[in-house]
């Protein structure tokens, strides 16, 4: 779920202050919860039928009224709602045995209003792990989690692509491969869903930037569409997920949530999506149209403060009387129905209802278990980006250990730990639960007998003063990213950010007052001061770093948290091993880049005053443009390194009758148990018109000292295919497909090659 910056007039935000003061009054005199009617016998609920059968079965059961009220929220800020800490609602019919759909912010922990949850590391930390099991763990959690604030829908996660490296949203998905991105949002889907309750995909589709965020259209060819920027949203159907979200841009002139090209065309009718699509909030303009094209539910609908494009909020009653007129039929409204109440039957959320919001509201979500999936995920989702000297980890008793910069400290940390926005934990406000570096770091190091000195960095002079006397000094740089905003370049830059300028009427109005410091020149000064130097980055998105020549060692830490300190201790100090890998490629500069015009990026107007961003790079997105050009990237796609060292042999490749099947070992060749990601790319013949290299496969084996393992990759048909815009379908192209292996997109030291379509066995 997104805020919309037309969302609210500044008029009415005073009303949405006083609004929240009272619902908690309204909710404790009985107001807010409605003694429900006694219900008749519910035949729909005998879970020995299929999920088609029962919602076939209360679909002829429902009236007109009660269709409409199942697929129009109950508004923001509404005091009657049955969780009014969520982010969106369905009341819930009594009469009819349907439970409330509670809706939640959700990509990185239980947020919006509701309180006492975890704040886990962001979607670019998760992606950056590589590691599928441990992601279904994660969705498993989060769902724990929603359930006990009673939300039975969270909205995550999110999986549009790291096409541009300003995106402000960047940090909340899983980078610039969709291959990568498709795998793990399947992952994190199954986990959640194996709870009752339902997962979304968001957003639907070529929203790749927050410039003109409602207003403008993306233009991408059907091959660029088909390849990279809707297989993630295949894999999240193909994993079941229960809705998909559809976004605030346009594309090809068209707002996503009434372009039937998008919603009935590639996701219902390409994909096969059974499920729901419901509205980002805010994003439907109109109300027939939507119907339409393809949206199932249109949030956060109408309710007291019901916040929309339409104004007033209107969408049930306009639905209705659309219906009554016969300009929506009666069968596109049941089926709207039926989409939402078949992933409910099927998820078992008819047998689970989703917690009452006056005993979920104060109940505390964070478990052991959610710290240390969150532990987990911060570290093995940081990235070690060079290690010169051996710097890290900091072993030895009696070290002098200067931190310096203001993310070290409490409140800096509270600030730099997330990104900003809709996603944040909670959405207004900082999370207490934050566990700053500063005090993680001095209790750690006073295990070994060393002590900590700290300097906030606003005085570059004075920080390198600091660093001076130390033994190694380890500086933090922290850039805010938030929703509404893309970063003006890849400099960092910390900031106070305010999600409540996110209601002005202002397009593009900035959410984030930037802080008065140069991260770069503290940096400079302090390496200058101290050549055992370590940056600790906390940022949502590459950076470019004109001090790296002069520093031994940098760690991508990203945004990690509430285990902020306590995760990056044990990975400083050598307790956990770095196992992270990029999922973005860190460009030297900006201009190295794929967006190289305005017509990219950020759009150019048409005539109609509607700004239109060209997708023109077509395929060539993140490493597979850099490796097209033969530039050079900071560090490249896919890179990580580690206290250990791993080296690769054994490439065997074996052709099967619609794919194959590569198989290579793995072998810790260093001192110290660690955990390597075996990637695998292909690269098609040159007549297919492919980029170099395209990450086909991944797998993440720990391995101690000495141990060798087997990485088994399976290719079907689908890896080996490119999209035929003439045949309108997928076509291998005969020829010899080379097969490399390693451990990124430029360190790839087995090479093979594999004859597809012409009927040999070898090239």
């Amino acid at each position: 779920m997104s805020i919309s910056s037309s969302a609210l007039a500044p008029s009415r935000r005073a009303l949405a202050a006083f609004l929240l003061l009272i619902c908690g009054a309204l909710s404790a005199v009985g107001l807010a919860n409605p003694t429900a009617e006694a219900a008749p016998a519910c035949p729909w609920l005998d879970p020995d039928e299929s999920a088609e059968t029962r919602a076939g079965q209360l679909v002829a059961a429902m009236t007109l009224d009660d269709k409409i009220q199942m697929v129009t929220g109950l508004g923001y800020f509404n005091p009657s709602s049955p969780n009014r800490h969520a982010s969106g609602v369905i009341r819930g019919n009594p009469r009819l045995c349907i439970p409330d759909l509670v809706l939640n912010d959700s990509t990185a922990g239980i947020g919006f209003q509701q309180q006492h949850t975890t704040a886990f590391p962001q979607g670019i930390t998760q992606a950056s792990t590589w590691d599928r099991d441990l992601i279904g763990r994660f969705g498993e959690v989060l769902a724990d989690e929603a359930m006990r604030k009673g939300v039975n829908v969270v909205l995550g996660p999110g999986i549009n692509m790291a096409r541009n490296p300003l995106y402000g949203r960047g940090f909340e998905y899983a980078g610039e491969d969709p291959y990568l991105a498709g795998r793990l949002s399947a992952e994190v889907i199954e986990g959640i869903q194996r709870r009752p309750v339902l997962a979304t995909a968001k957003h639907f589709l070529l929203n790749e930037q927050e410039i003109d965020r409602t207003t403008n259209s993306s233009e991408a060819d059907e091959r660029t569409i088909r390849e990279i920027y809707l297989p993630p949203f295949e894999d999240a159907v193909n994993s079941g997920v229960g809705a998909v979200m559809c976004g605030y841009n346009r594309v090809a002139s068209l707002h996503s949530c009434k372009n039937p090209a998008l919603l009935q065309g590639y996701l219902k009718g390409d994909l096969g999506f059974d499920g729901f699509v419901m509205s980002d909030w805010g994003a439907a303009h109109t109300t027939v149209p939507e119907a339409l094209a393809g949206m199932d539910m249109e949030m956060p609908g109408d309710g007291i403060l019901g916040v929309s494009e339409m104004s007033p909020a209107k969408w049930g009653e306009r639905l209705k009387a659309a219906v009554e007129s016969g300009e929506v039929p009666v069968s596109r409204l049941d089926d709207m129905v039926r989409r939402i109440l078949r992933p409910m039957f099927r998820g078992g959320l008819f047998e689970h209802p989703p917690l009452p919001g006056s005993e979920a509201g104060q109940a505390r979500s964070t478990t052991p278990e959610s710290i240390a999936t969150a532990t987990k995920i911060a570290q093995d989702g940081s990235v070690l980006l060079k290690n010169q000297r051996d710097l890290l980890p900091l072993r030895g008793a009696g070290k002098r250990i200067a931190l310096i910069g203001t993310p070290a400290a409490p409140l800096g940390a509270q600030l730099a730990s997330q990104g900003y926005g809709s996603h944040h934990v909670p959405v207004f406000g900082l999370d207490p639960d934050v566990v700053p570096p500063l005090s993680a770091i001095r209790a750690r190091a006073a295990r070994d007998g060393s002590t900590v000195s700290y300097n906030d960095g606003t005085v570059p002079l004075l920080a390198a003063a600091t660093a001076r006397t130390a033994d190694v000094a380890v500086v933090f740089v922290s850039d805010a990213n938030t929703e509404m905003n893309d970063r003006p370049d890849l400099r960092p830059r910390q900031a106070v950010c305010n999600p409540i300028l996110a209601f002005t009427q202002t397009p593009n109005f900035p959410v984030c007052i930037p802080l008065p410091t140069n991260q770069d020149a503290l940096v400079a000064a302090v390496a200058d001061a101290n050549p055992n130097t370590v940056v600790v980055l906390q940022n949502g998105g590459p950076l470019e770093m004109p001090w790296l020549d002069a520093v031994p060692s940098v760690v991508e830490n990203w945004y990690p948290g509430e285990v902020d300190g306590d995760a990056l201790a044990g990975l400083l100090f050598g307790d956990v091993n770095f196992s992270g890998r990029l999922p973005v490629t860190f460009p030297q500069r900006l201009v190295d880049g794929p967006i190289r015009s305005v017509e990219q990026y950020p759009g150019v107007k048409d005539a109609d005053g509607v700004p239109h961003s060209t997708y023109s790079e077509g395929l060539l997105i993140g490493y597979r443009w850099y490796d097209d050009q033969g530039i050079e990237p900071l560090f490249p796609f896919g890179h990580g390194l580690s206290y250990t060292t791993f080296a690769y042999s054994g490439l065997e490749i074996r052709r099967r009758a619609t794919g194959a099947t590569v198989r290579a070992q793995v072998t810790n060749t260093g001192s110290r148990t660690g955990a390597e990601v075996a990637q695998l790319y292909l690269a098609f013949p040159e007549e297919a018109g492919e980029p170099p290299l395209q990450l086909k496969g991944f797998e993440k084996v720990e391995l101690d000292p000495g141990e060798t393992r087997t990485v088994t990759f399976e290719l079907d048909r689908r890896a080996f295919s490119i999209w035929d815009t003439a045949a309108d379908d997928w076509r291998v192209v005969p020829g010899c497909y080379g097969v490399r292996v390693g451990g990124s997109s430029r360190d790839l030291p087995l090479s093979g090659s594999v004859d597809r379509g012409r009927g040999r066995g070898r090239c």
